[in-house]
């Protein structure tokens, strides 16, 4: 990296927390209140990173744009928010990196393209809100990731050059993002990933397959708690 590492900073769903049971839990709740068969947590989860537009998608065969679609998005939103953080949790290994950023004495944040009003309940559910040195959504700032209006909004928070600190996320969009802000970024190999290019061919600095390989990659493979 071009600067020493001074803060740290997660996408939210697939790379922080995983959080596609429950949003897979609300569009299934739509199509079994239609009739219709629930889809398997496999088929949805890669689409989790899309939000509402690859549940309502995926669910539906719809986009934005298409006659129906809104509808579906703002009942998707409404159920998911009643709902929000009952199954999600941080990801295997993710609470003890965690402990491993703070006991370096080094802030970490939370950059995401959800809106802030659905991304908070979660952080608060799991008891990590006030941890989190920022929470950046995705109706912050003007424009959302894949511009890097987020991430250098969350590094002028944390008083950091954004060269200065990483970026983690599981989206294309994220090392788009990141490479836009001048920031050190890790695909998160372990995450939703979607079905187009895989994380090898994002550009990022490096995938991770684990919170654990995040630490690897940082050097910290002596802590005691990872």
């Amino acid at each position: 990296m071009a600067l020493p590492l001074r803060a740290l900073l997660f996408d939210l769903d697939g790379t922080l927390v995983d959080t596609a049971p429950d949003l897979a839990a609300a569009v299934n709740q739509m199509l079994v209140s239609r009739g219709r068969d629930p889809l398997p947590l496999a088929k949805l989860r890669p689409h989790v990173s899309r939000g509402a537009r690859g549940m309502v998608g995926t669910a539906f065969g719809l986009s934005p744009g298409d006659e129906g679609y809104e509808p579906l998005r703002a009942e998707f939103i409404s159920v998911y928010e009643r709902n929000i953080c009952v199954h999600s949790a941080l990801f295997a290994g993710m609470a003890e990196l965690l402990e491993t950023i703070e006991a370096r004495a080094l802030p970490w944040g939370v950059v995401t393209n959800k809106a802030e009003r659905l991304a908070r309940p979660i952080l608060e559910t799991l008891g990590i809100d006030t941890r989190s040195a920022i929470l950046v959504g995705g109706d912050t700032c003007a424009r959302a990731k894949p511009y890097p209006d987020p991430l250098l909004h969350a590094a002028r928070a944390i008083g950091v050059a954004p060269g200065g600190a990483m970026y983690v996320g599981d989206d294309l969009r994220d090392v788009e993002a990141a490479r836009a802000a001048g920031m050190p970024v890790l695909a998160a190999g372990y995450g939703y990933l979607g079905d187009g290019a895989g994380p090898h061919e994002w550009g990022a600095d490096a995938v991770v397959e684990s919170p654990l390989h995040i630490a690897h990659w940082c050097g910290w493979t002596g802590s005691p708690r990872l």
